[in-house]
């Protein structure tokens, strides 16, 4: 089956710029041009909850993971945590000296990561509210920034055109990938940490391997990218895009599966929820959309093979055609599947999530290793140019 229409919320009376599910799925949060922020039931007639307290457009939204707080940012200046209750109460963070473009959580919930058109990137804590430390090496706009999975990176795209890749701990710029040919106005990590996909206005979708620092796969498309969001499988990307499509991209085959029309004007974000089921996405036209994944069950099964290759995407460059998409489907792989019971199934769901685990923490011990063999790499270069003008000394001063 194809992705599908789910749910339709009109309510915002201006673009909306942002939208995040609740981890157990019951609620979606938006941000929107109109200074509010709207909290969903995805229940049928529960009335949503519209949340006034920034003075300008907010510009991004996102629950925590544990679902007791969502974090907003303006064009107020302003960052604000909500209890998305009835009453909607909030309270405000203020560092940044200009729009705040983009606020996320670290995976523990502990850290919020924030990007204004200040050209900082920000970290607080999250529960003392207290700012921590200021990430400035961007010369425009950051309008993106992410904590790794592990919570070791984090990763911000500007409109210097630059991808940044920061370690959290020493606080440095790792590495810049300045392969983009306009601004970058997304970016984020792949579930397995192990790569980012960037979007930019120059039409393209990159990804990069982020241990290798190497551009892995490259979609041309025709038109600005705004947004986009990882299957928690890691095998598909979708993105949102200002011909007002959506599109699904398949990241083991390296190709285009789906473009979705729904939005009338530029489609400005996408999300996948936590259980990639559904995916929320939002427009100019001040509509939020859901649509059901429908991606067939099987097919997460994938998700292991991938993330033990590690990289699951292959280095390729890849154009996509706009007009024949839409007949493409995935590749249906129910065989004889479709009898096993249910333990069986939560027995295998459980070793797989086990598995993962394991798998992430081997991830995070490769990237140790990667940063290790950096900085030895730099030692010992350092220590070459060292002996180097040492002998030009010695030699000068026998001369």
């Amino acid at each position: 089956e194809d992705p599908s229409l789910e749910r339709h919320f009109k309510g915002h009376r201006d673009a909306v710029t942002s939208v995040d599910f609740s981890p157990n799925k019951k609620q979606l949060a938006s941000g929107s041009m109109d200074s509010c922020l709207m909290i969903w039931s995805m229940r049928p007639q529960m009335r949503a909850y519209r949340f006034v307290g920034h003075k300008d457009a907010v510009m991004c939204v996102q629950f925590s993971p544990s679902g007791h707080l969502v974090a907003s940012g303006s064009r107020d200046k302003t960052v604000r945590l909500w209890v998305p209750s009835v009453k909607g109460e909030s309270t405000v963070f203020k560092a940044h000296t200009a729009t705040v473009r983009s606020v996320h959580f670290s995976s523990d919930g502990q850290s919020l990561v924030t990007a204004s058109d200040d050209k900082t990137v920000k970290v607080w804590t999250v529960h003392r509210q207290k700012f921590l430390f200021s990430l400035s090496q961007h010369i425009n706009w950051v309008r993106c920034a992410r904590f790794s999975p592990d919570g070791r990176l984090i990763v911000s795209a500007s409109d210097d055109k630059t991808v940044k890749l920061w370690d959290k701990t020493s606080r440095e710029c790792i590495h810049s990938f300045c392969e983009h040919g306009g601004f970058v106005n997304h970016v984020d990590f792949h579930p397995s940490g192990t790569c980012i996909a960037a979007a930019g206005t120059d039409n393209t979708v990159k990804v990069w391997d982020v241990r290798m620092n190497r551009l892995l796969q490259h979609y041309q498309g025709n038109a600005v990218v705004n947004s986009l969001s990882f299957h928690p499988s890691g095998n598909y990307l979708v993105t949102a895009s200002n011909d007002s499509t959506l599109k699904i991209l398949d990241l083991l085959e390296g190709r285009l599966l789906y473009t979705l029309h729904g939005h009338q004007g530029p489609a400005t974000c996408v999300v996948f929820s936590r259980a990639g089921d559904l995916f929320a996405s939002g427009g100019s036209d001040e509509q939020v959309m859901v649509w059901k994944t429908n991606f067939d069950a099987a097919d997460y099964g994938d998700v292991l093979k991938t993330q033990k290759s590690g990289t699951s995407v292959g280095g390729a460059h890849h154009t996509l055609q706009s007009e024949k998409d839409c007949g493409v489907h995935l590749k249906k792989t129910k065989s004889q599947d479709s009898g096993r019971n249910h333990v069986q199934q939560e027995e295998e769901t459980s070793l797989a999530n086990t598995l993962e685990h394991i798998i992430g923490q081997l991830d995070v011990l490769t990237q140790t290793v990667s940063i290790l063999e950096q900085r030895l790499t730099l030692t010992e270069d350092k220590l070459k140019e060292c002996l180097e003008n040492q002998q030009k000394i010695i030699q000068n001063k026998a001369s």
